[in-house]
């Protein structure tokens, strides 16, 4: 059922961070449940990219999550996560778009270890950050112009400054960011 996916996604991101359950509660209730569907989406995608459990089939894990968010545009979602993320979408009026780019950033982490020039990192950032605010903004209903430009530019700085926190881990991984 929807309602057993989105504790599915609840589950999940209390599993996966300390501080997403707490920061979620200064959501409101009618939001929280997509807000975490959609964090569910995002934190599985990246882990599939990052975590060394997925090493060796990265790929076909990002292969995977592709054809559920294709399945769950469809109607046809069987994955909790995709359950709940195609109510979302449905409830919420969200573009799939920013979806899609995020999952090409996760592969572009696999592939692309260094940017060579700061053109090619933000058009990379357009495609992992930006999304992300853009689907916040919509989650909560906000589709105008200049709220976009302000949260794109916002999501890349938030995105820039975790690549200068992270430098250590990005650099054992074998990326630099910067």
């Amino acid at each position: 059922s929807v309602e057993r996916a989105y504790g599915y996604c609840e589950e999940f991101a209390r599993a996966h961070t300390e501080s997403f359950p707490l920061a979620s509660r200064f959501v409101p209730a009618e939001v929280r449940p997509h807000l975490i569907a959609l964090y569910a989406f995002a934190r599985s995608a990246d882990d599939f990219a990052d975590e060394p459990q997925y090493e060796g089939r990265r790929v076909e894990a990002l292969d995977r999550w592709e054809d559920e968010l294709a399945r769950a545009c469809h109607g046809e979602a069987t994955h909790p996560v995709f359950v709940a993320l195609a109510d979302t979408i449905e409830r919420r009026d969200l573009s799939i778009p920013p979806l899609e780019d995020m999952l090409s950033s996760f592969r572009a982490d696999i592939e692309v270890k260094r940017y060579a020039t700061y053109q090619a990192l933000r058009a990379y950032t357009a495609r992992s950050a930006d999304p992300v605010g853009r689907l916040l903004l919509a989650l909560f209903g906000y589709r105008q112009p200049e709220l976009v430009r302000d949260a794109d530019e916002i999501s890349t700085a938030l995105q820039l400054t975790n690549f200068w926190q992270d430098v250590e881990s990005d650099w054992h991984r074998g990326r630099l960011y910067m």
